[in-house]
């Protein structure tokens, strides 16, 4: 049994959904700090290369790390439909194959990335002066893998269960210890940008073995047993039903960022120092979505679970109703003070105005894309993890790298790495409605 503080299948839908989404957005609001803050100090105490380097290639660490994320997501909508069923013996088993999966990927990762590193930069078109401080930070940040891939792991369980508490105690500790030794390696000790991956990966590694310790101290059904760890068949099998669509659509929304990545590489260091900025800001503007979404997905899963369809359309509504009206408020107040956010990175007049163009085109529609992701996890809590995988191919894949490939021989221009999210936001909030009104629910 689960505590009934964690049960969703019981008390208020908007607490319950609420009282979810809050940790999980201050924990991810410190996740985002602490990342934010290598852009900051690199910025500030390196040099505008070094902030390329950092800043610019989060959507390959995505591309690397999204599809794993995605298959735990997959993982724990297969956890919390065992807990709302109460089903103990399968709860034990999906948590145990969830761990095993993990240390899985944890190997993978590090050797791909490791790697791989020096032909994807090439791939990416990234400008030589770039080079070597990427190949130093991502190299350093792969070799740490384990730490974001178990942590991910046991939070997946915890989060399944309806605990985002404790995720958040870890991760303010984790940040705090890693801007203290960004600051130390960085700005005491004069060390290079691999020294901000470092810091990362400590950090990470140390949430990684905190939340571990909490799920193997915990008394309810979810508790980890380190000799059960394995692979159980008939889980493995539905872990990948619903967790490769989700891994397949990060990976997928992964690729066509890095082509644009790509795309803008070609415009110098300050288009790729200004734009990374901007989407350091824009992961703040996100973390509602994004704890929304994971509250959703858990409600959703917990209670088709325990066969609750009416408590399922409640928490639907009310969680995308809320998300859609908060990111867009966000997305406003970016837009207003677009200027001075762009210059906490770096004051060159050329890394602000590409940062600030971007914002003029993206932020006034966040309604959008909040729709989109939100539909996306609602999705996944009801079963259907592969519609959305599709709708992303389609919208945020195919159709922006033809929109970019066709476009930029027509009309040469950074502008074209602006307008497409919009319009292919446009397109994915149309798809998803339609095939949520398909369903009938």
């Amino acid at each position: 049994m689960i505590d009934s503080k964690e049960d969703m299948t019981t008390g208020s839908v908007n607490s319950k959904i609420i009282m979810f989404a809050v940790p999980v957005f201050i924990g991810n609001l410190f996740q985002q700090l602490y990342n934010t803050v290598d852009s900051l100090i690199v910025g500030r105490f390196l040099n505008t290369d070094a902030l390329a380097a950092v800043s610019s290639y989060g959507n390959l660490v995505f591309l690397c790390i999204g599809f794993f994320n995605g298959v735990s997501l997959g993982a724990s909508v297969v956890i919390a439909r065992y807990i709302g069923a109460k089903d103990k013996k399968n709860i034990e088993n999906s948590v145990h194959t969830t761990v095993a999966v993990g240390l899985l990927f944890s190997v993978i990762m590090t050797v791909v990335g490791v790697n791989m590193m020096p032909a994807v930069l090439k791939w990416m078109q990234t400008p030589d002066s770039v080079v070597p401080y990427a190949l130093s930070y991502y190299r350093i940040y792969f070799a740490g893998s384990i730490g974001f891939v178990m942590y991910n792991t046991f939070v997946g369980i915890l989060q399944a269960a309806g605990d985002s508490r404790h995720p958040l105690y870890y991760l303010v500790f984790s940040s705090i210890v890693n801007i203290a030794l960004d600051l130390l390696f960085i700005v005491v000790f004069h060390q290079g940008v691999g020294s901000a991956a470092l810091a990362t990966v400590i950090a990470q590694i140390l949430s990684a073995i905190l939340a571990m310790i909490r799920l193997m101290r915990v008394k309810e059904d979810y508790r980890l047993k380190l000799t059960k760890i394995g692979f159980r068949g008939n889980v493995v099998g539905q872990i990948l039903i619903m967790g490769l669509p989700s891994g397949l659509q990060n990976s997928i929304i992964a690729i066509s960022n890095v082509v644009i990545q790509s795309y803008i590489n070609m415009f110098g260091d300050a288009a790729m120092a200004g734009i990374g900025s901007y989407l350091k800001i824009e992961g703040f503007a996100f973390l509602p979505v994004t704890s929304f979404s994971l509250a959703l997905t858990t409600f959703v899963g917990q209670n088709e679970g325990a066969k609750q369809r009416e408590r399922t359309k409640q928490g639907i509504k009310f969680g995308v109703i809320s998300c859609i009206v908060i990111a867009e408020i966000i997305g406003l107040l970016i837009l207003a003070f677009a200027n001075p956010l762009m210059a906490a990175f770096d004051p060159h007049p050329d890394v602000i105005k590409y940062g600030v163009w971007r914002a003029w085109v993206c932020t006034p529609f966040y309604f959008l894309v909040s729709f989109s992701h939100v539909m996306a996890a609602v999705l996944r809590g009801l079963g259907h993890p592969l519609a959305p995988m599709l709708i992303m191919l389609i919208c945020w894949c195919a159709v922006r790298i033809a929109f970019l490939a066709i476009m930029s021989q027509i009309y040469p221009s950074i502008w074209l790495t602006y307008i497409i999210y919009p319009i292919t936001w446009t397109l994915s909030t149309t798809a998803m409605l339609i095939y949520y009104k398909k369903l009938r629910i």
